[in-house]
């Protein structure tokens, strides 16, 4: 997968190498995403761009961590074969403050939160979804903490606490 990044309004930092690592989990443990012809924009922002995005795709009008706007199908996206044109993914946005809020929150630091969101937002465009039923919510869980895991960061849901 290909990724096309965009950085505004973070901390001087490797964001764009990290969503490059946490693409690379992610397709560790959901291959689907491995398709070289697959691309998807990472979007690092602040907090009123991703309120505005929220509002306006989902009728919420608050800032949230991250957001997943997936442009295949789980269907299209399994039987997408190898060969061909470039294929959009997806995009994905993370909000600034709001991700720095819930680091601090949880005792982790900003690198290891946005990861997590990063991968939980690419399985999205997967076509995982926790909101569906609980079985969902710990399949996803459980892909997430794989991933994680090959970043060299702990469970985040309750497992060993991060390093």
């Amino acid at each position: 997968m290909n990724l096309d990044i965009d950085i505004e309004g973070w901390p001087p930092g490797e964001w764009a190498e990290l969503a490059q690592r946490a693409a690379e989990a992610g397709q560790s443990v959901a291959p689907e995403l491995a398709n070289r012809r697959l691309t998807a924009s990472v979007l690092f922002t602040v907090d009123t761009e991703v309120q505005t995005l929220n509002r306006e795709w989902r009728a919420k009008d608050k800032p949230t961590n991250v957001l997943s706007f997936p442009m295949l199908t789980r269907a299209t996206l399994l039987a997408l074969a190898p060969d061909g044109g470039p294929e959009m993914l997806g995009d994905l946005a993370l909000a600034y403050g709001t991700c720095a809020c819930e680091a601090q929150e949880k005792g982790v630091s900003l690198q290891d939160h946005a990861a997590h969101l990063l991968v939980h937002g690419f399985l999205h465009l997967a076509g995982y979804d926790h909101e569906i039923s609980t079985a969902d919510a710990k399949a996803m869980e459980a892909l997430e903490i794989e991933a994680l895991a090959k970043l060299g960061i702990a469970d985040p849901y309750g497992g060993d606490s991060h390093r």
